[in-house]
Parts: structure tokens; sequence; C-alpha cells
């Protein structure tokens, strides 16, 4: 008979939870403090240990370290809405899931099946981490630097278990890909997954989309109408931008998410649902809190494993990586073989990139259509070109003359603003009159003197 250890530091809390996992065919100890757990350990180690982490000689986290080193016990955190940052570290640590309070009855029960018949083992979340390395991409998401690296080990700490997601990012950095990603990582996966973006919806009718209608509850309600959190039973549900959902709809939500029940719009009949929520949005939540757009509970209780994607910009070489993959795609579908050239490359890398890995796939699209045989910056947008002339970087050597290094930064200026000499001056700072001066005298030394076309056709 499989065996279970329950350490709460709240008695009638324990007794219920012993009295289900006996219930359920185990043989169950409990405690109420570290030390007395590991007096259980002591005499007997659990195939479960379900461990509160604030207990009154300490931190459930302890225990779990020290579980960690026996290996073969499946470690179960419960959790008050309070220690969510706690939660979320025991999930790195090795947990294989958690549970807030009150408890999810019918998950237990599902853990402790598992658990008895042998189909619980601790999740490989180093197995999907590897791959990626290997593979330079997780599921969906392509990117093989180090920011991306710390959102793979994230969400393969995450996926197996059924805590509530929330990815905060700017617009196109993929939070809508991590979603799907996540999902494929789950146990969810052969169930469905429905993405809802709250922003695009009217308010007179997402709450229908969310949680359905019976016939007759409005004018057109001619049929019963399951929403989203019905069809999406036993899978995953995605609310993007869940910043702009209406805010007297949060607390109906807040209240689904709590009781993992509904009542459909004219309906009095409760309906469960097992549905794993990912949310996520482009703005700062907690902003959205301070400015009435968002319920700070619901906040709090969507923010179990808040997950941060970095933007485009600060991930270095994955510019390259992502610039390569969508033309590979594009080439592939027009049986072409385009290439993109490195003065394109360099201008890519200078770009800011405000609209993230969706701007850079758009880009290439128009370029790869721009483009003969291979890319060069002229296919690109002008606002590209203007950014990347403007960023353009001037490398010197330690040990350079002041004299040979303004008269480089000068030079190179003018290059870059197409010999545009008044803007010239005043990027520089100087009057048009010195900057005459100084060019006069890099042509009396042999410089080739950058000109506009204006100043070419005066001369002939």
């Amino acid at each position: 008979m499989p065996h279970a250890l329950a350490v709460d530091d709240d008695p009638n809390f324990l007794n219920a939870l012993a009295e289900l996992i006996e219930g359920q065919g185990f043989t169950a100890k409990t405690a109420t403090t570290l030390r007395d757990a590991r007096d259980q350990l002591m005499h007997q180690q659990p195939d479960i240990a379900l461990i509160d982490l604030r207990l009154p000689d300490g931190s459930g986290m302890d225990l779990l370290r020290e579980l960690e080193k026996l290996g073969d016990t499946q470690v179960i955190v419960i959790t008050g809405h309070a220690d969510v940052d706690s939660a979320v570290e025991a999930l790195r640590v090795g947990a294989s899931d958690y549970l807030t309070k009150p408890l999810d009855i019918a998950r237990l029960k599902e853990i402790l099946a598992g658990v008895a018949q042998g189909e619980l083992s601790m999740p490989d979340t180093t197995a999907p981490v590897e791959e990626a390395r290997e593979h330079k991409r997780l599921g969906l998401l392509l990117g093989a630097s180090p920011e991306m690296f710390d959102v793979y080990e994230q969400m393969s700490r995450v996926a197996p278990t059924d805590a509530t997601v929330f990815f905060v990012g700017e617009s196109g950095t993929g939070k809508d890909l991590a979603s799907q990603t996540l999902h494929m990582l789950s146990r969810r996966k052969d169930a469905p997954f429905l993405p809802l973006n709250c922003g695009a919806i009217t308010p007179t009718l997402i709450e229908s989309e969310l949680f359905g209608h019976e016939r007759g509850s409005f004018t057109g309600a001619n049929k019963r109408h399951k929403g989203y959190f019905e069809r999406a039973h036993g899978g995953t549900l995605f609310l993007d931008e869940i910043t702009e959902m209406p805010f007297e709809l949060q607390v109906k939500l807040l209240r689904v998410l709590e009781t993992g029940s509904l009542v459909r719009i004219g309906g009095d009949q409760a309906v469960e649902v097992d549905v794993r929520v990912i949310a996520a949005t482009n703005r700062d939540p907690h902003e959205a809190v301070r400015e009435g757009k968002m319920r700070e509970d619901l906040l709090y209780r969507l923010s179990v494993f808040p997950i941060s994607m970095p933007p485009l910009r600060e991930r270095g070489e994955d510019i390259d990586l992502l610039a390569d993959y969508f033309l590979g795609e594009l080439n592939e579908a027009g049986e072409e073989e385009k290439t993109l050239g490195d003065d394109a490359r360099e201008v890519f890398h200078d770009h800011h990139w405000p609209g993230n890995v969706r701007e850079l796939k758009n880009v290439m699209h128009r370029a790869w259509i721009m483009a003969d045989e291979e890319i060069v910056p002229t296919c690109l947008p002008s606002r590209m070109r203007d950014g990347a002339a403007e960023h353009q970087r001037l490398t010197l050597k330690v040990g350079t003359s002041i004299a040979d290094s303004e008269k480089r930064l000068i030079l190179a200026t003018l290059e870059s603003l197409g010999g545009d000499k008044k803007k010239t001056a005043k990027t520089l700072g100087v009057s048009l009159k010195t900057l005459y001066n100084r060019l006069n005298s890099y042509e009396e030394e042999g410089e080739k003197i950058t000109e506009t076309d204006q100043e070419k056709a005066g001369e002939n």
C-alpha cells in the first residue's frame, strides 16, 4: 500500500487531508512541524509528500531539499496565494506540482491515483532545455540566446504542473507561441488548446464567449452556447491581453478560477470545468491595477508563475537566427534561393525592433519581395536605413591621436548622412564654417569627401 506524508501547521486542515488521502488507498502520517516531519521520514520514506511551505519552525522548502536527496518521493507543495514566490521556487528546486488553498480536490485525487498506479514520476525538466540547446528552439519558440534559455528553463519547470502561468512582454515577443508551447509540453497536450484575445471581443459578448449562455437568455440566443471554458475542458485556455478584459467581468473570471465551476448566462446550474489558464499582457499588469484596469486579486491569482518574454533587441544573435529562419521559409514557399547580405544584417542589428519578432518577420517578407538575389539595405524600409545611419558605430583603436580620431569621426558622420554637410555639422555640434575648414584640410591630405547629389549636380 502506498504511503503518504502530509505536513501542515493547521491541525484541522491536516486531519481532513489525511482522511482524503487514506480514502484513496494510502496509509498516511501527518506532521505539523519540520521536526515532526523529519521524525516521520526516519521511520518510513513516503511515496508522496504534501508539504505546506510555512511551518512554525522553518520553511517547507528545507524539507523539500531533503526529500530531493532521497530520490523516489513525489513532492506536492501546498500553499496560499501569499506564498506564490516560494511555490515557484519549489518547482524550480524539484517539486512535482503544487496546489493552492482551498485545494482542488479533483486534481489532488488525480495526483494520488497516479502515484498509487506508479504513473506519476518526477518530470524530466532538463530534457526539453537540453533538446533546445541542440536545436536552438523549444516547441514553437526559436532562439539560442541566454535570455531565451532562461525562458525555456522556466517553461520546462512549470509545464508538467497545473500552475497558472502569466506571460508578460512587449507586443510581438511571442507570448502566443510560448503559451502553445507550454500546452504542448504539459500533460494536457492531447486536450484542446483555445486562445481568446480579451481585447478583440466587444464587452457585451465576452461574457458569453467565456462562460456560455442558455437558450433564450437574451435576444438572439436561439440555442445553448458552450463558452471557451467548457470547450477547453481538460485542456488549456489562453487569455491574451487579459488587462483589456472588462473590469466587471474579472470578478466572475476570478470565481471560476477559484471554484473550478461556472454558471452559463441565463442558467442556474453550476458546470464543473477542468481548465489550465495561461494569461498574457503587453503592458505592466501592476500599472493596470493602479489605473483601475485590472483587479489586484485577479492579478495575484493569475501570477502564480510569471514569465517575462525578452524583447528582440536584448536577444543578440537571435536576430540572425530568426532572420535566416524566416528567409528559409520564404525561399521554400517561393522556390527561390535568395540570401541576406552582410550590409542588411548590419542594419538589422542596429535596428531597435519596437515590434519585436513579429516586426522582423514582416520586414523579412517585404525585403524578400524587393530583392532579386540578395537582400541589401535598399530592400529594407527607409525607417530602418535611416535609423541604422543614426546609430552607426565607429571603432577607434586605443592610442589613436585626437586629430585622427576627429578626422575619422567627421568623415564617418558625413558618409552616414549621405554627404549632407549642414546635417553633419548640426549632428557634430560644430558650425558649418568649421566643418568646411576641416574638410578642406582633409582634401589637401588626399581624402575623398562624400558629396550630396545636389552638390555633384552643381559642379556639372
